[in-house]
């Protein structure tokens, strides 16, 4: 059985503004790809991999899980004000949280939050926010 999981999401800087993408894998492709222009401009090209992946399942999770009908998925990427990492954010249509679960090692899906929760250092969560919906956001810390 999972935890929901519920905090508040840290203070934002240097926000790139929120996009819209289309609740399809063609849209989370689409974002990964906004996600790399952005760190790259930003500076932060070594956070492309892990932020990636972090997109990649909090999007891929809002398709299964969040959305309604055929609505957009917003995202939006924040960069921490020192340069030491970014938040991103996903934006989905319905409110129930997701909550972290231990997969079997025989399951063939549940392992995208333990991923997002190892790469983040457990820095992430779900806030609501206005209308409907909610937001889920994950801090990728700087490398070493």
């Amino acid at each position: 059985m999972g935890v929901p999981i519920a905090a508040e999401a840290p203070p934002r800087r240097y926000t790139q503004p929120q996009q819209l993408w289309p609740s399809t894998p063609k849209g989370v492709h689409r974002a990964r790809q906004a996600l790399s222009e952005t760190l790259n401009e930003w500076g932060l090209p070594e956070l492309i991999d892990s932020a990636g992946l972090v997109l990649g399942e909090l999007l891929t999770n809002a398709l299964r899980h969040g959305r309604l009908g055929d609505r957009s998925i917003g995202t939006s990427f924040t960069r921490a004000e020192n340069g030491t990492g970014i938040l991103i954010e996903v934006h989905d249509s319905r409110p129930e949280h997701p909550t972290l679960v231990k997969a079997l090692d025989d399951d063939e899906s549940g392992r995208g939050l333990t991923i997002v929760d190892a790469l983040t250092n457990h820095q992430w969560g779900v806030t609501p926010r206005p209308g409907p919906g909610k937001v889920v956001w994950a801090r990728i810390p700087a490398l070493p």
